[in-house]
């Protein structure tokens, strides 16, 4: 018969308490501290201090541990990465992740033996945060975060791993991954979407005080968010299918990055062109130059006019936080505050996918391998019984077929009026698809193209602007899937690619 928590035996600890000493932010000596002053027997837990290879106090830090923590050493130079090396260096059946500018109150390892003991459907659990500030700028830092840990600890159905005071059975934390070190601090939510897809219940110990130091700097708040928003674009852009990424929310940044393409807008640019010089046009006297604009900005300059509104309107909200920091009342520095970090995170967003050169298949796109990329396009939705996506009224997506002929299947629900009568125009490659090639079914386009050597190449298609009832967007096509098939011989002359209908 096993000892419970509360009766621990010999042997390995029941916590392996795992201290990253990187960002202590000069309150290592509190944290250890706090650590030391536990009422719980301390044999039921082990300190292990997980030291960078910048710490600069190394002799204070081994004349202070002394004998009652083990010291590990490692190249790591990120909290996440020595939080994760610790724990393969842990010997306790549970593991607590906390940081090295927090330090607990005297009962939490009492609280949490409990809380196991009480809980034993719980995989982990989270403890509660107590902000510590010393001006200005750190309150409304930790008012903001504050407001999204209590979000994630109480309302939340699955954000709950907070690494400030986190513990976890260990054999559920490797089961589930562990924290991944090059995802920064966005692997704290990607281990807490996979505890939660694989049916780990993560709780929250409310009465388990840690205070948290907030540095209150617009500096270390914009190192913070890069840090973030790095690794949730490498995991985006990873693509990978692991339990939990399904929960895991896409960015509109992340979704809508084909947009900014170049070579797609161009493509979408060229179907309005030649379908406006076919002396055909709109109802409307402005739509035409409203899409020529939204189409044009892209396919000149990229991401660029995005990149550097953001950088302006980042830049406008952080001049105005630092003078209210000196000059300004708590409630505009708290709303400043927001506004900053909102504007600051699009930005990084956009850095980090312009520089990252990402594959532009999209998580959110549509569901078929052959399509590469896409351009011009809304979020998914549902109705009528389908899943799918409303195109633009211009749009193009990069397609990958086999070399020679080929058929695509275009899906696309008849929600606005019978496909017939809509008056869809197709191009590949810049030219127009011959009305000859294309079939026309209830619900779907087929058409007979030929691709290049490669296989892969642009469709794109222009279509009347179609608006909602009580929506703003302009719509074009219902999408709901777009597939390629190999046509083993050529199609029939009129379905051939090679006979391109004039604009």
């Amino acid at each position: 018969m096993q000892d419970g928590p509360g009766r621990h035996g010999g042997g390995s600890p029941l916590f392996s308490i795992i201290i990253p000493l990187e960002y202590h932010r000069g309150q290592w000596e509190q944290s250890w501290l706090g650590w030391t002053s536990q009422t719980a027997d301390k044999s039921l837990y082990e300190i292990i201090l997980v030291v960078p290879p910048d710490f600069k106090a190394r002799e204070e830090l081994k004349a202070l541990a002394g004998d009652e923590a083990r010291l590990e050493f490692t190249d790591s130079e990120h909290d996440i990465g020595l939080c994760a090396f610790g724990a393969t260096k842990a010997r306790g059946s549970h593991l607590f992740f906390t940081e090295s500018h927090c330090w607990p109150e005297p009962g939490v390892i009492e609280l949490c033996i409990r809380a196991i003991e009480a809980h034993p459907d719980w995989a982990g659990f989270s403890c509660h945060s107590v902000p510590i500030c010393h001006n200005r700028l750190s309150v409304a830092e930790a008012a903001m975060y504050q407001a999204d840990i209590d979000f994630g600890m109480k309302q939340h159905p699955w954000r709950k791993v907070l690494d400030q005071c986190f513990v976890t059975r260990r054999d559920a934390y490797w089961e589930c991954g562990g924290l991944r070190e090059e995802l920064g601090h966005f692997a704290e939510w990607v281990l807490a979407a996979t505890y939660h897809a694989k049916g780990y219940a993560i709780g929250y110990l409310e009465e388990a005080r840690f205070h948290h130091y907030y540095v209150g700097e617009i500096g270390e708040l914009k190192t913070f968010t890069l840090d973030f928003v790095q690794g949730e674009i490498r995991y985006l852009g990873e693509a990978r299918r692991d339990p939990g990424s399904e929960l895991l929310e896409v960015p509109f940044e992340w979704s809508k990055r084909s947009d900014r393409d170049p070579l797609l807008a161009r493509h979408a640019l060229n179907a309005l062109v030649r379908y406006s010089l076919s002396g055909r046009g709109w109802t409307r006297p402005g739509e035409k130059l409203r899409f020529f604009c939204r189409w044009s900005a892209p396919a000149i300059l990229g991401d660029l006019p995005a990149r550097s509104s953001a950088r302006l309107e980042a830049a406008w909200a952080r001049g105005v936080l630092t003078v209210l920091t000196f000059a300004g009342s708590s409630d505009a520095i708290a709303r400043w505050m927001r506004r900053y970090i909102a504007s600051l995170i699009r930005l990084q967003r956009l850095d980090c996918i312009h520089r990252g050169g990402w594959d532009h298949r999209s998580v959110a796109g549509l569901p078929d391998e052959h399509v590469l990329a896409q351009a011009g396009f809304h979020a998914v939705e549902a109705s009528a019984g389908y899943t799918f996506r409303w195109s633009e009224p211009q749009a193009a997506v990069r397609i990958k077929g086999h070399p020679g002929h080929n058929r695509v299947y275009i899906r696309s629900p008849a929600l606005r009026a019978p496909l017939e009568r809509i008056g869809t125009y197709f191009y590949l490659d810049g030219r127009r698809v011959d009305p000859a090639a294309i079939t026309i079914g209830r619900d779907s386009y087929t058409l007979d193209i030929d691709l290049p050597r490669s296989g892969v190449a642009t469709l794109a298609w222009i279509c009347p602007a179609f608006r909602g009832r009580d929506d703003a967007r302009y719509l074009g096509l219902s999408v709901a899937s777009i597939a390629l098939e190999q046509e083993c011989e050529p199609p029939h002359a009129r379905h051939s690619q090679s006979a391109v209908a004039t604009p």
